[in-house]
Formats: C-alpha cells, sequence, structure tokens
C-alpha cells in the first residue's frame, strides 16, 4: 500500500493503481474526457491533470501511480483554469447541432462545458468539410468527433476487433477503418456506447428519441451465458391512451461491462399476446394429458422451478436436452472437484496470463469469454492456447498458439492435456496408473497432436501464475463428455487451473440446477414450450398458446459465473404466463417471480425474494447484481474410466455453428441483425461436396434435412463446413456432438 495525500487528506493507494483511481475510490472527482476505467489511458483529453509537490509542470493523474509521502492538489484556481482552456479548445468549431444530436442530455461534452462555464468560443479554426460515414449498423459524424480515443481503445482492448484507428491530420484527423476501406468487424456496438459526443451513433436510434425521453430498464441479456448487465431504454410510441411502450435502443455501463451485437441490437423479440379463456383451457389440457413437457434453456429460474413443481405434482417428464447434458457433465466433474459448480470466473480469465480454450468456437458461442480473453492477452500479456478442429479468424489477434485435433478426439486431448499440466505434481497410485496406462503414441496419431505441441503448451502454462482453462460446449454433447469432465476436474484438484465450462444457452445453469431432467425418448404425447410438441406453447416459432418473451419478463437467470441475476420487463405483455397455466392446476402464486425465493437451497440458492436483489453497478463497477451462488460441497466419488477408442469422421462433416449476433429464435427475429443463412465452406470442401459458390445445396442431417446456399469462404480452411442453427425454428445448435458427417446434393435450379 502506499500513502499519500490529495488536497491534504490522506489517500492509500494499491501498488500499480495510478492517482486517478485512487482519488475515485477516496471518493475525490477529478474531471475526465477520454479516460476509460475498463482500458489503458487514453491519456489525449488532459482533462485528469494535477499538481504535486514533487513536480513543476502539471501531471496526468490517469496515468501516473503515487509514491510514498506524494502531496496531489486536485481543485487549484491554476487547475480550473487548465481545465477551462481545456474545454475552450475542444469547443472550437464544434457543431451546435444539440437540438437534432442523439446524445444532447448524455453528452460528456455539453457536462463539462457547463462544469468549466464556456459561455463562448475564444478561439476558431478554419471550417473542414467532414464526410458523414455510414458503416453498416454505425454512424460516423467526424464533425462531432473531439479525438478521444476511446472508440479505438476499446475497439483493440476490450472487443478484440482492431478495426478502428486515428488517421492523423492535425485539425483533419478522423477515426476510420483499419486496413481497409470499410468498417469490418463485429458490430458489437461498444464504440457507440464509449463515444462521450453524437460522433458515433446507431444508424437505426438516430433521430428518434431523446435521451430525457427514455426510461432506463435494468436487466439481463437474453441471449448467451455470460449474463451482461444491459439497459433496455424505452418510451411509449405515441401520446394516444391506446400507446405501447417500445424498446428503442440498449446501453451498458460501458465503464465496467460490456456487450456484444446481440445484446446492444438483438431486443426487439417481443411478442403480443391477449388473454384467450378457451386457448388457456386447451393448454392447461393438453398438459394435464400430456407425459411429458420439453422445453428449451430460455427461461427464467422461476418458470423452471413451476416446471419441475408441475413434475412432481402430475408425474411429467421433462426434457431438456441441452441443459441434461450439462447436468450430467457437471455431476461427472463434481464426482472428482467435490464441488457443484466449478471455480473459475469471467474475472478469472480477465486475469489471466495463461489461457487454454478446448471444444467450442468461443467467439460466437459466448463473445463475453472472447472479451475477457482479449482483456487477459492486452492487459496482462496473457498466452492462449486455442485447441479446437478449427481455426477462429476471430481470435487470430489473441491466440498465441493453436492446436488442432481431429474431429470427435476430444476424449484423447484432453486426457493427454491433462497429463502433460500434471506431470511432477503428486497424485494418487489410480490417477498415476491411469496416466502411465494411456497408449500415447496412439492417442497423439489419432488425435494429429504430437508431444511437440503438448510440450509447448507446457511451456507456455510454466511461466504463467494465473492460469484459466475453458472447456467449450462442444465437449458437453461428446458421447464421452462425463469422462471428459472427471480429466478436467483433476485439473481444477491438483493444478492452479480454475476451470470454466461454457454453457451455451442464456440459463442451461439455472435449468440443470432446478430440473429433474429426463431423456428424450420421443414421447408421443408432449407439450411444447418453446420446443416441438403435440401442443405448443412459448414465444419462438408457430405457436398454440403465446406466452411472453424474456424482455416482457421478471425473473432470474444462473449466469456462467454460478451469479443469481434478475431481468426485468421492458414491454408489458397483456397475454397469459406459464404461472397462470400453473394456477389452474392448483400451484398457487399472485407472479412468477413468487417462486424467487423458492429456488432449491440444497443447489446453491439463497432463499432471497425478487425485490430484495440488486441490478446495478456501483461508481467503482462494483457488481451489485443478485448474488452468487453458493458453491456446495458434494462426495468425492468419481472414478476415471479407460479412454475409448477415438472416432473417425472421414467424408463430408459440418459443424454446427451460429454466425456473429446470431444465437437463438430472438436475435433471429432482430431487424438490425445480419442474417446468414448459408452453409459456408473452404475451397477444400467444395471440391470434395462436389459443389460451387452460390448453389442451392440439400444437407441430410441424421434426424432432419435442411435447404442452403452454398457460399465459399476464404477465411475457412480444411474439409470442414459451417452450418448455423438460429433460424431453424427451435434451434438444435446444442442438443447433440456439432461435428456431424453429412450428405450433401446439390439441388437444380429452378429455372
Amino acid at each position: 500500500m502506499i500513502n499519500f495525500t490529495i488536497n491534504n487528506q490522506p489517500v492509500t493507494a494499491q501498488k500499480g493503481e495510478t492517482i486517478l483511481q485512487a482519488a475515485r475510490k477516496a471518493g475525490f472527482y477529478i474531471p475526465t474526457m477520454c479516460y476509460l476505467e475498463k482500458t489503458t489511458p487514453c491519456a489525449s483529453c488532459r482533462l485528469c491533470v494535477v499538481e504535486t509537490d514533487k513536480t513543476d509542470g502539471l501531471i496526468l493523474s490517469c496515468q501516473t501511480p503515487p509514491t510514498e509521502g506524494l502531496s496531489v492538489s486536485i481543485d487549484s484556481d491554476r487547475l480550473k483554469q487548465e481545465r477551462t482552456n481545456i474545454m475552450r479548445l475542444y469547443d472550437v468549431n464544434h457543431p451546435l447541432e444539440c437540438g437534432v444530436c442523439d446524445k444532447s442530455g448524455a453528452c460528456e461534452l455539453q457536462n463539462k462545458t457547463l462544469e468549466f462555464g464556456v459561455s463562448a468560443q475564444h478561439f476558431s479554426a478554419k471550417d473542414q468539410h467532414r464526410k458523414i460515414e455510414h458503416w453498416g449498423l454505425i454512424n460516423y459524424d467526424p464533425s462531432l468527433c473531439i479525438l478521444c480515443e476511446k472508440c479505438v481503445h476499446v475497439c483493440n482492448e476490450i472487443i478484440g476487433d482492431d478495426a478502428i484507428e486515428l488517421q492523423f491530420g492535425g485539425y483533419k484527423s478522423s477515426v476510420i477503418p483499419k486496413n481497409s476501406d470499410k468498417l469490418d468487424c463485429t458490430f458489437c456496438g461498444e464504440c457507440i456506447a464509449v463515444c462521450p459526443v453524437g460522433a458515433l451513433v446507431s444508424r437505426d436510434f438516430q433521430y428518434s428519441a431523446n435521451a430525457w425521453e427514455l426510461t432506463q430498464i435494468p436487466a439481463t441479456c437474453a441471449h448467451c451465458s455470460a449474463g451482461c448487465s444491459l439497459m433496455y431504454e424505452v418510451r411509449h410510441t405515441s401520446n394516444s391512451v391506446a400507446a405501447k411502450e417500445k424498446i428503442y435502443r440498449v446501453t451498458n455501463d460501458f465503464e465496467h461491462t460490456t456487450l456484444c451485437g446481440a445484446g446492444r441490437f438483438g431486443f426487439d423479440f417481443a411478442v403480443d399476446g391477449k388473454k384467450d379463456k378457451v386457448e388457456l383451457a386447451k393448454a392447461v389440457a393438453s398438459v394435464q394429458n400430456a407425459t411429458a413437457i420439453r422445453f428449451n434453456s430460455l427461461i427464467t429460474n422461476e418458470e423452471a422451478m413451476i416446471l419441475q413443481l408441475l413434475k412432481e405434482k402430475l408425474g411429467l417428464k421433462l426434457y431438456n436436452e441441452e441443459a441434461r447434458v450439462y447436468q450430467n457433465f457437471m455431476s461427472a466433474f463434481s464426482s472428482i472437484s467435490g464441488k457443484v459448480g466449478f471455480s473459475g470466473s469471467m474475472d478469472a480469465i480477465k486475469q489471466s496470463d495463461g489461457i487454454i480454450v478446448i471444444g467450442g468456437r468461443i467467439s460466437t458461442d459466448n463473445p463475453s469469454v472472447r472479451y475477457a480473453m482479449t482483456t487477459a492477452a492486452r492487459h496482462r500479456g496473457a498466452k492462449i492456447v486455442y485447441m479446437h478442429p478449427l481455426e477462429d479468424e476471430l481470435l487470430q489477434n489473441v491466440v498465441t498458439q493453436f492446436v488442432k485435433y481431429e474431429v470427435g478426439t476430444e476424449e484423447g486431448v484432453v486426457a493427454m492435456l491433462a497429463k502433460t499440466l500434471l506431470e511432477g505434481i503428486d497424485l494418487s497410485d489410480k490417477i498415476e496408473s491411469f496416466f502411465n496406462g494411456l497408449d500415447e503414441g496412439y492417442l497423439c496419431a489419432e488425435s494429429n497432436v504430437g508431444d511437440e505441441e503438448y510440450a509447448r503448451i507446457a511451456k507456455s502454462m510454466a511461466r504463467a501464475k494465473r492460469k484459466t482453462l475453458v472447456i467449450g460446449s462442444d465437449v458437453l454433447t461428446h458421447k464421452r463428455a462425463e469422462n471428459i469432465a472427471k480429466l478436467c476436474a483433476l485439473l481444477e484438484s491438483y493444478t492452479e487451473f480454475s476451470i470454466v465450462v461454457i454453457p451455451p444457452s442464456v440459463n442451461t445453469i439455472g435449468v440443470s440446477l432446478i430440473c429433474d431432467l429426463d431423456v428424450d425418448n420421443g414421447s408421443d404425447s408432449v407439450v411444447g414450450y418453446n420446443a416441438a410438441g403435440d401442443y405448443i406453447m412459448g414465444s419462438l416459432g408457430d405457436v398454440n398458446l403465446v406466452l411472453p418473451s424474456l424482455n416482457s419478463q421478471e425473473g432470474t437467470f444462473v449466469s456462467i459465473n454460478y451469479q443469481v441475476l434478475p431481468t426485468n420487463v421492458a414491454v408489458a405483455y397483456e397475454g397469459y404466463t406459464l404461472n397462470d397455466i400453473a394456477n389452474v392446476l392448483g400451484m398457487i402464486a399472485e407472479y412468477t417471480i413468487d417462486y424467487t425465493a423458492r429456488l432449491p437451497i440444497s443447489k446453491g440458492f439463497n432463499g432471497s425474494s425478487f425485490d430484495d436483489l440488486g441490478n446495478f453497478y456501483s461508481t467503482l463497477g462494483e457488481d451489485n447484481r443478485g448474488y452468487f451462488l453458493e458453491n456446495v460441497d458434494i462426495e468425492e466419488v468419481g472414478i476415471l474410466e479407460e479412454i475409448d477408442e477415438l472416432p473417425e469422421f472421414n467424408g463430408t462433416v459440418v459443424y454446427r455453428c451460429n454466425p456473429v449476433n446470431q444465437f437463438n429464435g430472438y436475435t433471429a427475429r432482430s431487424e438490425q441483425l445480419e442474417k446468414e443463412a448459408a452453409l459456408r465452406g473452404s475451397a477444400q470442401f467444395a471440391a470434395a461436396a462436389k459443389i460451387s459458390d452460390g448453389d442451392k445445396i440439400r444437407v441430410e442431417f441424421s434426424h432432419s434435412t435442411q435447404e442452403r446456399i452454398f457460399k465459399l469462404d476464404s477465411t475457412l480452411k480444411g474439409t470442414i463446413a459451417l452450418v448455423p442453427a438460429y433460424d431453424i425454428e427451435f434451434g438444435g445448435l446444442n442438443e447433440q456432438y456439432r461435428f456431424e458427417k453429412v450428405k450433401i446434393m446439390r439441388m437444380e435450379s429452378e429455372s
């Protein structure tokens, strides 16, 4: 700890903290324009200058650490004059477009101009012609840009796209696409969020509403399992009595959180409903007469609890294959680790200097994990090993070692990886015997991963002090998933690795903890809740009874951090809910959120009521949303099984993988998100399948058939193609092993 003073008041700072960070923690205000807590200091605005007793000139508090005994002044007359002059320069010829600017009312330039009393322009500069750029979902007006560099830093250091840069040219300087004529990025929109003025704006939001007209609804993103915090910003569509709320945009606390494009732009998936007593009666009768309810993980914990209680009351089976395989994986994991959950978290990934990822296309499965990896690489110098049959172009800026293994050989690869990382550690005789019995030559030959690659991994990780192993969702549906889980748990138990297992959907973990799930045997009498069935209810696809979507519900999810997170109603819903059906069946509760306090304490829930859950970040970035599950102890009874014969996937193989910003039927419904539904493959794949770019093809899977357009993708290598699942009525991405051998036939054109 370092002791110093700010305005003669004692302050302490941890080693590595800057004067600005220490001042904020101590409650002192130092103005900034370009500073972002989650990136390295931009150091371009100079508003954060302070005086010290050890320096003659002014210093930047955003990048200067304090020293023992330092005396700092943060608001002297000299500093006020300096900051006022800086604001006068910022305001030089800044277009007075506040009346129509989307940032008006939430503009840092406005705020600081008023704060420092700049009521007139003391300087001038020659006006420049500055063309407004239209970059897809993002518009850029260089005449409004103050060159703070926030957008550049967040794109490079947090997102990893590294898609924009500053073009220096004095007063003509502007932000431009990097190494491209047009913006080539994943359109997360984080540059819009951090822009302090109206230079970078959302194309679809621009000129549609003023900041002060919008009501902010705190919620949790309904797409991937990261549980990202967001604000639905809503207002009535008109002043009439019949006016309805509409979501105009999504924002986030950009100082401390990050959103992907699906979270920011994929918000318009609400459905309309009405109360039809006849249809409600049909739904109730269908549940009473059914043998099972099939559902997906796009539901709240409270709804999962209702389904579990219906099972117990009516003797129903519950089908959710995605959550069931996750449940089985974690059960096997726990049998070795002795804990219900895993030890890792998103923060653990960010703080890591050594990361191994195996068995998942992280950049599209869970963008927040990608952002955490980018943060670790940029801020911690993390060595990142990515192990998968396919390279991922979106990870090329951070991955230091790509290890390509053959499809289906994950059990052998994880066994060899565990043996490598456990080398030299005192293990039990049984575990030692297991690893000594591995046929290393066979495993290396069949997986196509040699000893030298494992040795390189060991060398990279040996230097790391904080290490994380990320397990992707590919392995959850592998036929040997449970043994893979036990091998991963050994690394958590015996090494310094923290483990993160990627859940496929927003509430896969919650469902797996709350529901007693059955093997889906295709029973004839099934009610579907956002899933296939004889009678279907929900907010996805063609349903018999419409129920509210997740942005029209109150409730909670369990995120990848094993954190119970609340979400709120953004768009009012007039129809029935699952709770209404449960009430008719004798399970009386006034509201769905009455079940929040009844979530199973034996699985780590703490009995809190919904209204007692916080849903905000503090000014210092402390997460005050919901609560973390208790990691309950479990008896360690797991036994490692002998490695099975590794399978071969020859011929035409596809990988179920959604494109960027697409996850499910909700994102497929969004107007702003790009719809890419083609089968994408390399030239090598096209030659093997005897198809060409633009061909209409039929793809025959083991349980279904799809018609797609084939698109040649120069970024892909090998003979595996990518096929999406978000556009299928009820998904199906994570219910079976994501690689599959298929038959592909070119269809004759209708002409």
